[in-house]
């Protein structure tokens, strides 16, 4: 087992860490000092296989000359620009290029700095839309059960994922859920999408029936939802929402801050499945991890609807001091170029077929009762130990850890993303450690 110094590294105290069990990292941290293409170095010189692409996020692979050279040119060139009442070139480009990508129709682009705020955005977007033409009444919001949407009020508030609530009171007002669609009694062990769940859809027609349709402005799920564990969704239902959406004017959002960007195989999951949503939310892999930003695309009809009033007045009252930052935009434009110069937008696809058989035989492993799996992205969910749920899996992290393979836990889950760069030997091995690892668990 490796063993760390901390005092080689300074004193660790001070650093409240995000989402971290802080008594037992600074126990035995986990450093990571260096990256390059799918590996990490850790402080004792490891190699550390990237097995979940930074936090799905680095998916074109760590330390690519073009995104860095450009985050240099950049930070030489314009360091900063305001972003209200003004802009800078590469702003534009990036919104241009974004724009070209998406779904057919989304093709307006307004800026954040991470997944949160594009949340944040999209639900204030959602509610000015319904007020500007003239439907304010429409003021509730639809979220979903188990559903992660960042961690400010509003995404907190959409979101379903307990822990991420209880200790933060009552959140927003006016909001309500969805049932998740995870069905291990008719669906564990599917490959690809599930084939029981889409009637889950008609959660919406039981709202609408119990709140009428003239009060809700908008729906938000994620097409996969990647932070609860990986949960494909069931065939049809993806379609079935964006259908009773459209028969009551209920604006629908896709929450693409994980599956964006090439991890189900296309650009985006709304191509994966073949939906189109009125706003999508994107962050993550669009600067490759290396600058925070994140962004909201919009259906130009809702941008438009904005478009009133005297020509000298402010259209939306929202934004923030680093939207469309100058290093993001920079970063941004030079990792869509990696992405296009190396296929990386439909590369899982090639791989998918290969992750999933890999993936799939950890079926009949102790402990392990589903694995899940779309493009390249898995999750093999493990049955807690009695009294201490979440155990076994970060138990399974740790292992994997030393082994010289990082992997990431929910609840009792564990899920993959590995950057898009990945060969099969890089799954593989990813594969070996979590069996490894699963073999030794009590």
């Amino acid at each position: 087992m490796t063993t760390h110094n901390p005092e080689a590294h300074g004193d660790l105290d001070a650093y409240w860490m995000p989402f971290t069990a802080n008594r037992q990292f600074k126990q035995s941290p986990r450093l990571l000092t260096r990256a390059d293409g799918m590996f990490f170095t850790d402080d004792q010189g490891r190699q550390i296989l990237d097995g979940v692409a930074g936090l799905w996020c680095v998916n074109a692979g760590h330390n690519r000359p073009r995104i860095v050279r450009a985050i240099q040119e950049q930070a030489a060139e314009l360091d900063f620009a305001p972003p209200f009442q003004m802009g800078h070139p590469k702003a534009f480009e990036l919104a241009t290029r974004l724009a070209a990508l998406a779904p057919e129709g989304m093709d307006k682009v307004f800026f954040t700095n991470s997944g949160s705020e594009s949340v944040e955005t999209a639900l204030k977007i959602a509610l000015a839309y319904h007020r500007v033409r003239g439907e304010g009444q429409r003021t509730r919001l639809i979220g979903r059960e188990r559903g992660y949407h960042g961690v400010n009020f509003g995404g907190m508030s959409v979101g379903g994922m307990v822990a991420n609530r209880k200790m933060f009171g009552s959140l927003l007002a006016g909001v309500d859920h969805l049932r998740h669609t995870h069905d291990l009694a008719r669906n564990a062990f599917s490959v690809g999408q599930p084939a029981h769940g889409a009637d889950l859809a008609e959660d919406l027609e039981r709202m609408v029936a119990l709140h009428d349709a003239s009060t809700i402005a908008a729906v938000i799920v994620e097409p996969v939802a990647g932070s609860a564990g990986v949960l494909i969704p069931p065939q049809g239902y993806l379609q079935r929402l964006r259908e009773i959406c459209d028969k009551h004017g209920i604006l629908l959002i896709f929450d693409e801050v994980i599956t964006g960007f090439g991890r189900t195989g296309k650009a985006f999951a709304a191509q994966t499945f073949g939906v189109t949503p009125d706003l999508m939310t994107v962050a993550k892999g669009l600067t490759n991890g290396c600058v925070p930003m994140g962004a909201v695309l919009a259906q130009r009809r809702i941008h438009d609807t904005f478009m009133t009033g005297p020509e000298h007045a402010i259209e939306f009252f929202h934004g923030y001091t680093y939207s469309a930052h100058p290093l993001a935009c920079a970063a941004g434009i030079a990792t869509l170029d990696t992405y296009a110069e190396d296929g990386l937008l439909t590369r899982a696809a090639e791989l998918q077929g290969y992750f999933a058989e890999q993936l799939h035989a950890l079926r009949g492993e102790p402990h392990v009762i589903d694995v899940r799996n779309l493009g390249l992205v898995g999750g093999v969910e493990l049955s807690p130990r009695a009294g201490e749920p979440t155990k076994r899996a970060f138990e399974t992290f740790l292992d994997c850890w030393q082994q010289g393979v990082l992997i990431r836990t929910t609840g009792d889950i564990l899920a993959l993303s590995p950057p898009l760069i990945a060969e099969r030997e890089h799954l593989d091995r990813m594969i070996d450690a979590i069996r490894v690892a699963l073999r030794r668990l009590k």
